[in-house]
């Protein structure tokens, strides 16, 4: 797997679980089919600008995006998927992305981590990704938001 990819996957991991050391997390990588050592994770950490905060409870630390790197961690995701991105079409409930070889992955991703409402589902492929959208009603509106992604300078 690739670093973007793992990448993702810690940004997915440590925002649905309070991991609170390295170890746990390559744990957690190996359990998602990602194999890493823990001085990869180490510099994935630095690089993504992340940091160690008190969980809700205060009891216990965990790893966060630190506020002034998210936003810079973000426009790094929504560049790599400007570069990934092919083509965009719609028809019924259904929008295909197109990528370049091997990029379907990070670029779903991003799709699942920004939570659009209409969204059902994403799955990728190698170069191919499927969004599923609740209703054909909402697909235009879900491919454009794609679509203006690729025009896009900032994700937030």
């Amino acid at each position: 797997m690739s670093r973007a990819n793992r990448q993702l996957k810690i940004l997915d991991i440590i925002s649905k679980n309070d991991i609170d050391t390295q170890e746990e997390l390559v744990e957690m990588l190996k359990r998602e089919g990602f194999e890493a050592t823990q001085a990869t994770i180490s510099r994935d950490i630095k690089d993504m600008g992340i940091v160690k905060t008190l969980t809700a409870d205060g009891r216990r630390y965990k790893y966060a995006i630190h506020q002034s790197k998210q936003t810079s961690t973000a426009d790094k995701f929504l560049n790599m998927f400007k570069t990934a991105i092919v083509s965009i079409h719609g028809s019924g409930n259904l929008i295909v992305l197109k990528t370049v070889e091997a990029s379907a992955g990070p670029a779903a991703e991003l799709i699942d981590q920004l939570h659009f409402n209409e969204v059902l589902g994403v799955i990728a492929g190698v170069n191919t990704i499927f969004v599923a959208i609740d209703d054909a009603e909402h697909t235009e509106i879900v491919r454009q938001r794609l679509e203006n992604l690729l025009e896009s300078t900032r994700l937030y």
